[in-house]
């Protein structure tokens, strides 16, 4: 089978683009051998509070789990307990130039404005060539924001495969149809993408919201005043953004809930939304307490591990082969 990487930080809570993003991934596990990771050591490019970023990864671990993952069909693990990584990411960034580093967009946009910035943050996009890299990986799930990053890893995969020959599988990008057209936008700001970092609580919808706060951050949510329930991403960016959430957890396609909503306020449709999102999330809520309290991710976690490091290990042997590292 093919095989897919993926990795998501685990910094701040999962939200409802985080959520059909990660759906995408349960499709995929059937028919491809999909390698999923909490990719800790990129969220310590910024500040983080070590009890909270411990929570979190095996909070991020079992919801990854909780939405559908089986784990007996791909590989579950933490980016941190697989030193290929960090050593892979060393060895790239021997290969790698600083002007290609300094052209990139989201190293730009997170540096703009910070007394400091840190080396990690200006070299991450050659971390995570390590991580797809490492795993002979033929796809990987990428949205808008992280093109660049992928033809970065693309750029170098081929650069070292020119001077050493052939080493590194090189990976194509795998668009998800979120990003063609059901991108999940910020309940407060349909012009902006939902975002973790949004201090606004209301601007998002997380998997662990209770009831009440989904309810309330959604009949909160922008629209606007002409009453028309209808998609328009231009004229109408609020209100689309609420039909695109809606079809995304009802199955329902955009031009069926507009029928079914003419000639009805947003109030109408603001109550229903709050409805359909609450069920399916209580559902995975249900299924991530389960999992924390039966301790069963650590055991998961631990099998991922193992299988990440023998496939890891070999590709980062034949690395090391190639530029005339010593391996006995």
């Amino acid at each position: 089978m093919k095989r897919v990487f993926s990795g998501v930080q685990p910094t701040g809570q999962i939200h409802l683009g985080n959520y059909i993003t990660m759906k995408n991934f349960v499709k995929q596990q059937n028919d491809k051998d999909c390698f999923y990771c909490v990719v800790d050591m990129h969220s310590i490019t910024v500040p983080q509070d070590p009890d909270r970023l411990r929570k979190s990864i095996v909070e991020l671990a079992a919801l990854y789990v909780a939405i559908g993952l089986d784990p007996s069909k791909v590989t579950l693990f933490i980016q941190s307990q697989v030193p290929a990584h960090a050593e892979l990411a060393w060895i790239l960034n021997c290969f790698s130039y600083m002007g290609e580093l300094n052209r990139m967009t989201q190293y730009k946009d997170k540096s703009a404005g910070k007394q400091v910035v840190t080396t990690g943050l200006f070299t991450y996009p050659v971390l995570m060539a390590a991580d797809i890299l490492l795993y002979d990986t033929h796809y990987v799930p990428v949205g808008n924001d992280q093109k660049q990053h992928m033809e970065l890893t693309r750029d170098i995969a081929i650069r070292f495969n020119n001077k050493f020959g052939d080493t590194f599988i090189v990976p194509e990008p795998l668009i998800s149809k979120v990003e063609d057209g059901a991108r999940i936008m910020a309940l407060d700001d349909p012009t902006q993408k939902m975002s973790k970092s949004n201090p606004n609580e209301h601007s998002k919808i997380t998997l662990l919201d209770t009831p009440s706060k989904i309810k309330k951050s959604i009949m909160k949510a922008t629209t606007d005043s002409d009453g028309v329930v209808k998609y328009d991403r231009d004229q109408k960016p609020g209100v689309s953004n609420l039909l695109t959430i809606y079809a995304q957890f009802s199955g329902k396609p955009i031009e069926t809930l507009e029928k079914e909503y003419e000639g009805q306020g947003y109030g109408t449709l603001k109550k229903d939304l709050v409805k359909v999102v609450t069920e399916e999330i209580e559902t995975v809520q249900a299924r991530f307490n389960a999992i924390m309290e039966s301790g069963e991710i650590y055991d998961i976690l631990e099998k991922g591990r193992i299988r990440a490091t023998e496939i890891s290990s070999d590709v980062l042997k034949r690395v090391k082969e190639k530029i005339g590292f010593i391996n006995y």
